[in-house]
């Protein structure tokens, strides 16, 4: 038995990046399809208890809306807009031009 590890090559490199924006995206879409679950079932239950006959206000369900809406909005940036895969691989060159420099 070997007591070194390989080191993975480029390609399996981007590969497991690949893998880890893949992650990240599908946990975006799990997070947004739970999100409309239960804040669907949130306002189904404020038209049922009858609170919008009554309350002059604002509803009780736009407060978890936006609460939760505002985590769902840095998942979706950091799945799409700022992967982290790239801001790694960024860094790296701006290490490796700094280093030649």
């Amino acid at each position: 038995m070997s007591n070194f590890q390989k080191i993975p090559d480029e390609s399996e490199q981007k590969d497991q990046q690949l893998w880890e924006l893949a992650k990240a995206r599908a946990g975006f879409k799990g997070h947004l399809t739970s999100y409309f679950v239960v804040i669907s079932f949130l306002w189904i239950i404020w038209l049922i208890s009858g609170s919008h006959l009554s309350e002059r206000g604002i509803p009780w369900p736009v407060w978890p809306m936006l609460g939760w809406g505002i985590g769902l909005t840095f998942h979706f940036l950091g799945a799409y807009v700022y992967p982290k895969s790239n801001m790694v691989e960024k860094e790296y060159e701006k290490l490796k031009r700094d280093q030649q420099k």
